[in-house]
């Protein structure tokens, strides 16, 4: 399928996508925030930068976005056009976010992956319930964890 904006104006479209402080991530930090929660925000110490950092529970949070990190679900299509450009850009940050993931494990920290298609789209989950599942996965203790959106099968 041909693009219906020019290179141009792509590229200004794309260079405006923001990489933290997003939407998502702010409702999540002001929900988690009324609740209580303390945390650091984009501590470049960690590996990954971890969106939110909860230094006293040693646990991190990260909202990822599904295109830009190859999550498995709706919103994840690989583009069209430039498909080795894309391809290596994606694939590179899967593979950074195994790395990131890989150290900070090995440095005795928690991770829980927000995916953007819990928030958004056909399988987003109830806010409510999203931040009830942050709230639980933190209070847990459990090592790793994935928030996703509803998969078809679940429905």
């Amino acid at each position: 399928m041909v693009d219906v904006v020019s290179p141009e104006k792509r590229s200004q479209m794309m260079a405006g996508i923001k990489g933290k402080n997003t939407k998502p991530e702010i409702a999540i930090r002001k929900a988690l925030f009324a609740l209580g929660y303390r945390y650091r925000i984009h501590d470049k110490r960690l590996p990954g930068k971890p969106d939110l950092v909860f230094p006293g529970r040693k646990a991190v949070l990260f909202v990822e976005g599904c295109f830009w990190h190859q999550h498995d679900c709706h919103l994840f299509k690989m583009p069209s056009s430039r498909q080795d450009f894309w391809r290596a850009k994606i694939e590179g940050n899967r593979l950074r976010d195994i790395r990131a993931r890989e150290e900070l494990r090995a440095q005795g920290w928690r991770h829980l992956t927000v995916w953007e298609c819990a928030l958004k789209g056909r399988t987003r989950l109830p806010f409510p319930v999203v931040i009830d599942r942050i709230r639980a996965w933190l209070e847990s203790g459990e090592s790793t964890g994935e928030i996703e959106g509803i998969r078809d099968g679940d429905r």
